[in-house]
Order: C-alpha cells, then sequence, then structure tokens
C-alpha cells in the first residue's frame, strides 16, 4: 500500500523516523491554512519553514525522493489523498490541542501511523509506580533518568523506499476540494520574505561545544553568549534531539560538564508531558486563578516596550527585532506582566505566540503557567522578580539593555538599574517606570491579603 510520509516538526533527512519507513513513498509538507491564516504576512517563521522545506526538498532529491508540497487545510489534503488510493499515512506527533484534534481527524480518513520524533520519551513511558504522571520536574528527571539508556539515541537510518508518481515540481493549493497548481513560491503562500540569519543547527552545536561547561554558571547573564540556540532547530526539527543527546554524550565522555545543560532538554520534555496529560493547561490554570486586571494602556505600553522598566522593555525589543528572547529575560518579564501589571498570562502567552520563532506551545504555555504561579509545578504566588536587581545581577553593564534600548547609550549603566533615577528624570524617548516596584509588589500581594 503506497504511504503518505508527512514532514511536520521533523524538517531534516538526518536520523528521521519518517525516512525510516520502508515501501512506496509520498513525502509532503502542507503549509497549512488553519495557520496560516492568522498569521502577519510577514512573520519570520513562515519565511524560515519555506527555506527550511526548499531544502529538505533538495535533501531528499539527493536521496533519490522528492517532497510534494501543499497549500490548504490537512483536511482537504488528505481527503484529495483517500480519493487517488493512498491508505496510509505516517508522521511524528505534537502534543498540543490543535495538533491533536487534526491527527484525530486524519486517522478517520486512512490508517494513521504516529511517530514520537520530538522527544525522547513517549508521555506514557514515565509514569508513577501508581500509573499517573508525575506533577513536579525533580521526580520526573530522575525517572527519565533512570529509564534512559542508549536505545533512546538511536540514528535512525533509511529504509528501504521507491517514489510514488506524483508531479513534485510545483506548489499544490487544495481548496474546496479544487487543486490548482502554483509557483513554488513563498509569495504564491501570500507571505513576504523575511531574512532569518541563523546558523545550521550542526554549526549550531559546534560553536557550543566550547561553551558547555560553563553554561550552568553564564547562562542566565544576558550580555554573555552563553546558550546554545539550539531552540528554534529542536521546535522544528532540523536537529533531532537524538543527535543532541548523542553530541552531549560525547563530550561527557571527553570530561565535560554536561548534566544542566541536559536537564534543560528533559525540561522541554516535561512540558510537552504536562501538556499531554493535562490538555487544559493550554488555557485553564491548575492551581488557582489570580487577580486579574482589564488595563488596556498597560498592556499597549508593554507590547511596545514602553514600560519604563529598561530590563523589561529591553526583552520586548529583543522579541520584537529577533523573534528571540534570553530566557532569563523570559522569566522576568512573565512575572512582571502577571504580578506588576496583573494582566492574564494567557495573553502574554498569545504576545509571545505571535513573535518567538522557536513558539512551541508547550514550553509557552506552562512558562507563562510557572511565571504566573498557577500551573502544575510553578514558583510560588508570592514570589515576584524585581526587575531592576534582576538586571543589576545579570546585565550589569546594561550591554543587552542598550542593545535593544539605544535611547538608553548615554545614560551611566548604575543608573538603569534604579528605579529612584528612572521614577524622577526625563529621558528622551523613554518613558518613566508604568508603576513603582514596591507599589506594585505590595497591590499584587494585598490581593490574598
Amino acid at each position: 500500500m503506497k504511504k503518505v510520509l508527512w514532514f511536520r516538526r521533523d524538517l531534516r533527512v538526518d536520523d528521521s523516523m519518517l525516512l525510516a519507513t520502508e515501501g512506496e513513498v509520498l513525502p509532503i509538507f502542507i503549509f497549512d491554512t488553519n495557520i496560516l491564516n492568522i498569521l502577519e504576512k510577514d512573520d519570520k517563521r513562515v519565511s524560515f519553514i519555506f527555506e527550511q522545506v526548499i531544502k529538505l526538498k533538495a535533501e531528499l532529491r539527493a536521496l533519490g525522493l522528492d517532497l510534494a508540497i501543499f497549500y490548504g487545510t490537512p483536511l482537504e489534503v488528505f481527503t484529495y489523498f483517500k480519493a487517488l488510493g493512498f491508505g496510509e499515512v505516517y508522521a511524528s506527533v505534537d502534543y498540543d490541542s490543535y495538533a491533536r484534534k487534526r491527527d484525530e481527524e486524519i486517522a478517520e480518513l486512512l490508517s494513521f501511523h504516529p511517530l514520537h520524533d520530538c522527544y525522547l520519551f513517549e508521555p506514557m513511558e514515565v509514569l508513577k509506580k501508581d500509573g499517573t504522571p508525575y506533577l513536579v520536574f525533580t521526580p520526573y528527571y530522575r525517572a527519565c533518568k533512570e529509564l534512559y539508556t542508549k536505545f533512546y539515541v538511536l540514528d535512525y537510518k533509511r529504509g528501504e523506499q521507491s517514489l510514488s508518481t506524483f508531479d513534485y515540481s510545483v506548489l499544490w493549493s487544495i481548496q474546496d476540494g479544487v487543486r490548482t497548481a502554483l509557483p513554488l513560491t513563498l509569495d504564491a503562500l501570500g507571505f513576504e520574505y523575511r531574512n532569518v540569519a541563523l546558523l545550521s543547527p550542526q554549526k549550531v552545536l559546534e560553536t557550543f561545544a566550547p561553551k558547555i561547561d560553563n553554561y550552568a554558571i553564564n547562562r542566565d547573564f544576558l550580555d554573555i553568549d552563553a546558550t546554545s540556540h539550539l531552540s528554534v532547530h529542536l521546535r522544528f526539527g532540523t536537529i533531532s534531539i537524538r543527535e543532541v543527546v548523542r553530541f552531549l554524550v560525547h563530550l561527557k565522555a571527553q570530561g565535560h560538564e554536561t548534566e544542566p545543560f541536559f536537564r534543560q532538554l528533559i525540561f522541554r520534555e516535561f512540558y510537552a508531558y504536562l501538556l499531554y496529560h493535562f490538555p487544559k493547561l493550554a488555557w485553564e490554570n491548575y492551581k488557582y486563578n489570580p487577580p486579574t486586571s482589564n488595563d488596556t494602556e498597560a498592556y499597549k505600553r508593554f507590547i511596545n516596550a514602553q514600560t519604563g522598566y529598561p530590563l523589561v522593555d529591553a526583552a520586548v525589543m529583543e522579541l520584537l527585532t529577533t523573534g528571540v528572547m534570553h530566557n532569563r529575560a523570559r522569566m522576568v518579564v512573565g512575572s512582571f506582566f502577571t504580578k506588576h501589571l496583573m494582566l492574564p498570562w494567557q495573553q502574554g502567552e498569545a504576545f509571545f505566540a505571535k513573535h518567538l520563532l522557536d513558539y512551541d506551545a508547550s514550553a509557552n504555555v506552562l512558562s507563562w503557567q510557572w511565571c504566573a504561579g498557577t500551573g502544575i509545578d510553578p514558583q510560588p504566588y508570592f514570589r515576584i522578580f524585581n526587575p531592576y536587581s534582576q538586571s543589576l545581577k545579570f546585565d550589569k553593564e546594561a550591554r543587552y539593555i542598550k542593545r535593544f534600548l539605544p535611547q538608553l547609550q548615554s545614560i551611566p549603566a548604575a543608573l538603569l538599574h534604579k528605579e529612584a533615577y528612572l521614577m524622577t528624570q526625563d529621558i528622551a524617548g523613554y518613558p518613566r517606570p508604568i508603576i513603582g516596584h514596591d507599589s506594585a509588589r505590595k497591590r499584587f500581594l494585598s490581593c490574598f491579603a
């Protein structure tokens, strides 16, 4: 029976579960209009994905295969495939609510074979002795380490395959049951090109290797390039999680300190695991319902990097201009948004979802719930980050702040960590703080008195 190999979050030919499938195959990628229709036409992620899909197509052709590229809803595309006589589809599964509903619809049309290729462990593999899911990260982490063997990082090799006959030369649009051939361009999708200058995942690993011994010490410092820059590549599967772990195993054998970074990879697993077992976390609070306001002016100032808190505004500008935000900054921003401004975490999550190149529903949702204190394993509600002490500790010379807020270049770094200065001085092109830190803290905590 002819098999459809549906590439989604696995845009690569190396270490690919999809390509280990044997038989007559039709590799495809779908530009899903359910997703594209809600994006801005200059969304950087679409440019990045388009480039990776074209690269994947070339790599498949070098292997004697090819990639058929479609534009439409998955349901319409697979209805078309069913009419052509295809009976099976193989795809790497994802755990967010949209992905699960989408796959359930396709499974009603064709025999659906889910592949667990995005994470090391499947959600039902790591359970407590009573068969229930872990709710706290540390015991989950210990369980993963006990479960881990070399089996989990096997390098998948290509199976014996023949390519199904098809016209691979165009972009196939399927709308309302009508198939139309379009030029294989970003413009045909209705999007504008935006340059996303990222290193290849293998180059990223090579660049990260010399930093790994000091990763635990340096990763929180905003002005030091100490992080891996792998998140976008893991999000879209341009590198497999197994290859990353094999890289760590190799470094560990050479005497390098790899545990702190491995722990972060398991955090990624934990967030996906929680969203699988508790799908309502995507929109519902787990612990409690925090006090929130409907302050549209505060939200407007936040998304325009005009809160008057230099670290917060620099982080927002980093996100808006690069599609990236440093992890330490994400924690400070999340706390500030939900506790200083008392805005619903769901609004902050949606803002990040709109702009993050590495947007991953599970990581984003669970991180915001952690900041708000509402999630399964969150920080306590009374822990409120002080943006001034955070910037003093992790960006003492204000290099990060000034990189993204050039209007503050002439201000001595020491003053950018002091609320008394920012509250009383008029700085050209920059507002005074929207609210004092102590006032915001007392206002939030008073809701629990």
